[in-house]
């Protein structure tokens, strides 16, 4: 038998297939996806492989292939469907085959399994009481006197309770072994990461969620595995939704995957799914150790667990029967990887469902225009949930214009609405949270007098600051020169965003010495098990306001908090990039649904200097229909995705010289292939940030209307660029659809 093996090596020259002969001994270990030692080149050195396949043919002369030297046994084999999958990733994506099927394999390496050891008594009680009397007449056998008494009291003890509790060491119950006095017992201690269960909700579903339940398992019952997207407003039971679904999928003998896209969303929806799930539930994170890790996937291949919740690395559970995948807050950008291969969770997940027969289900209170689109074009099924579970109302929502405030004299980062809306809150017991918007806020230069903010003429996306005084355009390369005073009004109150989470903490201690703040953001929780303590705290009424950046706005259930404080709301309205007004109105509206959640009425204040813009009105009218069409009307004009498909070919090498040539000619390249003019070519272009650790980047854009024109330009790309020795010190990065400017 043969076997066709890919080499473990990033680079691409080295990307194909090379055949090995699998030795007699090794017929029975070597499988598909199997980590093996192979000799390789004219010098025979060991290296490692991933079999990709296995056949009793080859195309080379049989005396000329080389045997298996052995498989890594401490490795994980990725079964044959991964690495089926891996092969669909590479084309869809680029990159290597390795690459990908690192990315698929949510384990990589075995750890060492965590044993309990545990003795019993082996003979009658009255042999051990014998046995005790009689070591009683010795006295250096009083630590086996206490073993045996203790074994009496006891009908088992842990090594550990006996170390700890009766000093009884290893040695002396080994000892008691041999004289088949005890009984030793090993059991495996799986490492769970610790969950706590949270009182589910006993009301009944509510009629948009049971008429969404049962558009899904009417299909479901039918055999038709179809994709849904679940557009339900901020606090519409979206996770009871979710909950009822799974259970549904569960009780039918299946596995569901619940995708969350960060860490701090886990607790408060890990507790309710726990509560439903018990220990049939996993958790899969960056936050748990190696050893907690594998053990989750572990009880999975063991047939213990129905429920998988974690980021997009929990997409690749190999259940054996899955049914059911679940993203939840779709519209995420931590979904989209921004490793090779870049791949979105949306659309594998939607290729694993259509390979395992599973269904497929979205949610978001602010879908991505992807996914708003595949309903209109009749991929996914279109389900609403338009009131809240409560009953409740949507907060009451005020635009502050922070160029007034400047006006009036107050230069804080809090208007005087909002800081009279805090004395109120304290005053009744209530709580606020306050949510800062800082993505984007390093890239553009705006006025506070006017509102004016420097934008690309070409591109509509703002123009980013450079350290040489320069603002540059990341999509066509424009550039002009940085003013110290406002083009539009003169005013000196021009520059970048400078507050952060911790001087807004200062601020409300000094305002508000009475208030008991607690601060989320990546300073603060760097420790594990950080971000539950500082929810769960908050949740407990612990404290009256939490400030955050993103992290705190999006998943968070807190009937108590009544009034949201929206800083600095176009902070990503100019991020750069041609997705910005997208994750403005997401963002806002994301931030402005955790207020009245409970049955108090809730209020939001937005601040923002550009308060005229129509994603941070159509946010503050909680309007997604109105500002999907519109936006969508705006990528359309300017052929961008979903309208059109956009390619970014990002090329990075430690010599300038040699990447402004490699990118010229990858660029002149690109134009020969498009002899059918299906695709627009942009660039080369400097990315915002233009150099790493001393290697520059360059980025170049192709646009077309055919997803599979961009991917077959990819392929020839890469056929290009491997035969041609120039590019070997020139590292290439193909991104489809970017979640985010480059």
């Amino acid at each position: 038998m043969f076997a066709d093996i890919i080499i473990d090596v990033t680079s691409g020259k080295l990307d194909r297939i090379f055949q090995y002969r699998i030795p007699e001994a090794l017929q029975e270990k070597v499988k598909i996806g199997s980590r093996v030692q192979i000799p390789f080149g004219k010098g025979n050195h060991e290296i490692s492989g991933y079999v990709v396949d296995i056949t009793d043919k080859t195309d080379y002369e049989p005396t000329k292939i080389k045997d298996i030297a052995g498989i890594l046994e401490k490795d994980i084999a990725l079964e044959g469907k991964m690495v089926a999958l891996a092969a669909w990733m590479k084309e869809h994506y680029g990159g290597t085959f390795v690459a990908a099927l690192k990315t698929v394999m949510p384990i990589k390496k075995r750890e060492n399994n965590k044993e309990e050891k545990s003795a019993s008594l082996a003979v009658s009680r009255e042999e051990a009481v014998a046995k005790l009397e009689h070591l009683l007449l010795y006295k250096n056998q009083k630590a086996r006197v206490r073993a045996l008494a203790a074994l009496l009291d006891h009908e088992r003890l842990s090594f550990k309770a006996l170390k700890d509790e009766y000093q009884v060491t290893p040695s002396v119950l080994k000892a008691l072994a041999d004289q088949g006095l005890v009984k030793i017992e090993t059991k495996r201690i799986f490492r769970l990461p610790q969950m706590s269960g949270e009182e589910g909700s006993d009301e009944a579903l509510t009629s948009e969620q049971q008429k969404a339940l049962d558009v899904f398992l009417e299909d479901y019952r039918r055999g038709e595995q179809k994709s849904y997207l679940i557009h339900g407003i901020t606090g519409s039971g979206k996770t009871r939704l979710y909950l009822e679904m799974i259970e549904e999928v569960v009780k039918e003998g299946s596995q569901a995957i619940m995708l969350i896209p960060e860490i701090a969303l886990t607790y408060q929806t890990v507790r309710r799914f726990y509560s439903r799930f018990g220990e049939r539930l996993a958790i899969i994170n960056s936050r748990l150790s190696l050893g907690e890790r594998f053990d989750q996937m572990e009880r999975v291949k063991n047939g213990e667990v129905d429920v998988m919740i974690g980021p997009r690395s929990a997409l690749f559970t190999p259940f054996e029967k899955l049914g059911l995948i679940v993203i939840d807050e779709e519209h995420e950008s931590s979904y989209k990887s921004e490793q090779m291969p870049r791949y979105h969770a949306r659309e594998v997940a939607w290729q694993i469902a259509e390979t395992e027969g599973a269904a497929l289900v979205l949610g978001s209170a602010t879908p991505s225009l992807e996914a708003y689109h595949a309903c209109e074009t009749g991929k996914y099924t279109l389900l609403k949930l338009e009131n809240r579970a409560t009953k409740g109302l949507l907060p009451e929502v005020r635009i502050v214009d922070m160029k007034e405030e400047l006006k009036e004299g107050n230069r804080s980062i809090l208007s005087e609405d909002l800081q009279e809306q805090i004395r109120e809150r304290l005053a009744r017991k209530e709580q606020t949270m306050l949510f800062i918007n800082r993505r984007g806020y390093a890239g553009f230069v705006s006025c506070r007098e006017c509102g004016f903010v420097y934008k690309c003429p070409h591109c509509d996306v703002s123009l980013a600051a450079h350290k040489n005084n320069r603002l540059v355009c990341h999509y066509c390369g424009y550039e002009t020169q940085n003013q110290s005073l406002c083009p539009e009004c003169g005013s000196k109150y021009i520059g970048g965003f400078k507050a952060g989470t911790q001087q807004i903490e200062e601020l409300l201690k000094k305002e508000y010495p009475e208030a008991r703040v607690l601060r989320m953001d990546r300073d603060t929780t760097r420790e594990k098990g950080a971000f539950e303590k500082i929810l769960k705290s908050f949740g407990e009424g612990e404290a009256d306001i939490l400030i955050g950046t993103q992290m705190i706005v999006k998943g968070h259930d807190y009937p108590n908090v009544t009034l949201v404080g929206i800083l600095a709301a176009d902070m990503s309205l100019y991020g750069n990039d041609y997705r910005s007004s997208e994750r403005t109105f997401q963002l806002l509206t994301q931030a402005a649904g955790r207020a009245g959640r409970g049955e108090k009425k809730g209020e939001v204040i937005i601040q923002t200097y550009t308060p005229e813009h129509f994603s941070i009105q159509l946010a503050a009218n909680h309007d997604y229909e109105e500002f999907y069409q519109r936006e969508y009307a705006f990528r359309e004009m300017m052929g961008y995705p979903p309208a059109e498909h956009l390619l970014a070919i990002l090329l990075s090498s430690p010599e300038e010289e040699l990447l402004e040539r490699g990118a010229k000619y990858l660029k002149d390249f690109t134009k020969l292939l498009n002899k059918e003019n299906l695709y627009g070519i942009i660039g080369p272009a400097t990315p915002y940030v233009a150099k790493i650790k001393d290697v520059y980047r360059r980025v170049i854009y192709i646009k077309s209307e055919e997803y599979q024109a961009l991917i077959h330009a990819k392929d020839k790309i890469e056929a290009y660029t491997s035969i041609n020795r120039g590019y070997n010190k020139i590292y290439i990065q193909f991104d489809f659809d970017p979640a985010q400017g480059i």
